[in-house]
């Protein structure tokens, strides 16, 4: 097997263990506050990751966390995981896994702007074809739109900004030492929800385990996938997530996604590959 395909298999992995986790997380805010899985859920992957950086001799929070960029990348993705944690909750699935879909299509020309990466005709129309894609899932002002249907948007909008934070954040960091602090930040959002939605008994938390396992094992996964073959080659399986996530909110959820919806999938999937594996 050679490593690309490696890779490829690594990232579908993750990407399976993700959309899983979202699964879990779904149907675990049917009996239990979303602030408190999420608080759950960080303090465990926390530890996890913690305890990996210590294995190898590392500091699991090492004083460049502390640094302006990394607080920046924290913000970022304390949005980012509130605002989809609470789209996964009281959204259909398969629309907001789509809509997280659209992440790449900010973070390449946002990265032109930002670190003056050249960006073509090419890519900048795609950008414009997939928020068109975007806009179709939600359709404001259509009947079945409601606000929360904004709620998807706002966490890739987060995560974007993680994306490109991360770009900027220190080299000497781990991934070991990035996952404790992505989790801690996790636990972070926890705690700000929490204070909406309190706390009280987990009468579930066998839903709130697989949520940590699979999630654990989803960022592990990534992790390998980005260190085997090429990058341009490994990053385009990410879509896949949105299969796993489409497959799941029928057989699980029972959802029934609409022609448009699937359709506006599609358009951001093939946006989102074209434009990781082009130039111009």
């Amino acid at each position: 097997m050679t490593p690309n395909l490696r890779g490829a298999c690594w990232m579908m992995a993750s990407m399976a263990g993700f959309a899983i986790e979202d699964a879990f997380l779904k149907t675990a805010a049917g009996s239990v506050p979303l602030g408190q899985i999420l608080l759950t859920e960080g303090l465990a992957g926390m530890a996890v990751f913690a305890l990996l950086a210590l294995r190898r001799g590392e500091a699991p929070l090492p004083r460049t966390v502390l640094t302006r960029t990394m607080a920046i990348r924290s913000a970022f993705e304390i949005t980012g995981r509130l605002f989809y944690a609470l789209a996964i909750a009281l959204t259909p699935l398969s629309s907001t896994s789509a809509i997280l879909q659209a992440t790449p299509l900010i973070v390449v020309p946002a990265a032109a702007v930002l670190f003056g990466e050249r960006v073509g005709a090419f890519r900048w129309a795609l950008t414009g074809i997939g928020f068109l894609a975007v806009l179709a899932i939600i359709r404001p002002g259509g009947e079945a739109f409601t606000p929360l249907s904004l709620l998807a948007v706002v966490g890739m909008l987060g995560f974007a900004g993680r994306d490109l934070a991360t770009r900027a954040a220190p080299l000497g960091l781990s991934n070991a030492q990035l996952g404790t602090a992505g989790f801690g930040v996790l636990a972070m959002a926890g705690v700000v929800l929490s204070f909406w939605t309190g706390f009280k008994p987990i009468a579930t938390p066998g839903l709130i385990l697989g949520a940590i396992v699979f999630g654990v094992a989803g960022y592990g996964a990534l992790t390998t996938a980005m260190r085997t073959g090429e990058v341009a080659a490994v990053t385009p399986f990410r879509y896949s997530r949105l299969v796993f996530a489409l497959i799941l909110s029928v057989l699980a959820f029972g959802e029934h996604p609409d022609a448009m919806t699937l359709a506006g999938s599609a358009v951001i999937v093939a946006c989102g590959i074209a434009l990781l594996t082009r130039r111009g």
